[in-house]
């Protein structure tokens, strides 16, 4: 489920301050396993006994529904290579959802898992996985961030003084841009059916636990 915002391109050995520092070097590590992050989180919520009822599932749904929504405003806005491992792309994206925040994938990510971590029951562990969450994320955005200002400079400066890292804000000014909504929910799809076998997995659970 772990993707980046927004894309980014490598055209040469060019490289600022930042993307040789010791937080972006971490993060570039961490941004390379992203795809198993969540794994600890998904073994917490399945494997932790805890007993769940509507009031959290209704509150985890509400989490997994908005977050969803962020993601796919990103997907349809910077396309599906915002997927992929390579740092080949031709643009910055700064319409849409990226102009509200400069990380709605992130932020769309760490809404769907705090929703599951709620509907699972495990309350408890929110307070882990909020801050487990938000220091991977930042460090894999420090190095995203300075590999962004390697590549397009001021324009990124520009956009990056605008538009908050987190916490989405009305952009000052609309600019329109592409968004391909048939195909970002193609790109999707996949996530949607670790979300369907996740939902599966903790009502087994839940069965489970009833019963004994």
């Amino acid at each position: 489920m772990l993707t980046r915002s927004p894309s980014i391109i490598e055209t040469g050995p060019t490289t600022c301050a930042l993307e040789q520092g010791r937080s972006a070097r971490l993060g570039g590590a961490l941004f390379r396993k992203r795809g198993w992050l969540p794994v600890p989180f998904v073994l917490i919520v399945l494997l932790v006994p805890a007993r769940s009822g509507w009031p959290l599932w209704i509150a985890g749904a509400i989490l997994i529904l908005v977050g969803e929504a962020i993601r796919l405003c990103g997907v349809a806005a910077a396309g599906t290579v915002t997927r992929r491992r390579s740092r080949n792309v031709q643009r910055l994206v700064t319409y849409g959802i990226f102009a509200w925040v400069r990380n709605p994938l992130y932020v769309g990510n760490f809404l769907i898992w705090m929703g599951f971590v709620t509907a699972s029951g495990v309350v408890l562990f929110l307070p882990v996985a909020i801050a487990l969450f938000a220091i991977e994320y930042s460090l894999i955005v420090a190095y995203e961030e300075s590999v962004l200002e390697s590549i397009f400079g001021a324009e990124y400066l520009a956009y990056k003084h605008a538009t908050s890292r987190w916490l989405p804000r009305p952009p000052a000014t609309h600019t329109r841009g592409q968004h391909d909504w048939a195909e970002a929910w193609r790109s999707e799809a996949s996530t949607f059916i670790q979300y369907a076998v996740l939902v599966v997995a903790l009502i087994a659970k839940g069965r489970f636990l009833a019963v004994r």
